[in-house]
């Protein structure tokens, strides 16, 4: 019987680009552990970010993440991740554990981006929150494409300045992640 590394799955893109459809579909057909902190905040916290404890929580799923990943399951990171460093520091840590890494970056005109969020809150309210025009404009201007050197898993740059390396910028990203490098 042949052996195969277990594989992470990041899904990347703005919110209406079909993130969650998509990690939903990889989840039933391989049989993965999907971790999406919209479904988890509300339920915890009552609000889509409140006081900054969706950086806490990503942090506990990325870790939860790295330790099924590391017992050979695949597991689907479904959190948009709209830097490239946050992309090179998940890249990182699934190498760390052994598995392959398979980024999904999701793209759709803007109106129509725009048109299916809107239709998710009034389908799935618990699911998600509510975006005001602000709000999209805000997302667009923050959220950073993946380049061809990211879609082709090229070399990975260096980890930014002060960071000895990428899970230690991880772990420095994300409260509550250990710094894998550490031997943790």
């Amino acid at each position: 019987m042949l052996s195969r590394s277990p594989v992470l799955h990041l899904t990347t893109g703005l919110p209406g680009t079909g993130k969650t459809t998509l990690a939903r579909e990889i989840e039933a057909r391989d049989n993965a552990l999907r971790l999406t902190p919209d479904e988890w905040m509300n339920p915890l916290f009552g609000h889509h970010d409140a006081d900054g404890k969706r950086d806490v929580l990503e942090g506990r799923l990325v870790w939860v993440g790295y330790r099924a990943l590391r017992a050979g399951a695949d597991v689907i990171l479904d959190f948009g991740c709209w830097s490239p460093e946050e992309r090179y520091a998940v890249r990182s840590l699934a190498e760390l554990a052994g598995g392959r890494f398979v980024l999904h970056y999701l793209h759709l005109p803007e109106a129509e981006r725009r048109a299916r969020a809107g239709e998710r809150w009034l389908a799935v309210p618990h699911e998600t929150f509510e975006m005001t025009a602000a709000d999209h404009d805000s997302y667009q201007a923050a959220y950073r494409a993946p380049d061809a050197n990211e879609l082709g898993y090229g070399p990975m740059p260096p980890p930014p300045a002060g960071q000895a390396s990428w899970p230690s910028y991880a772990a420095a990203r994300w409260p509550t992640l250990p710094d894998f490098s550490l031997g943790q």
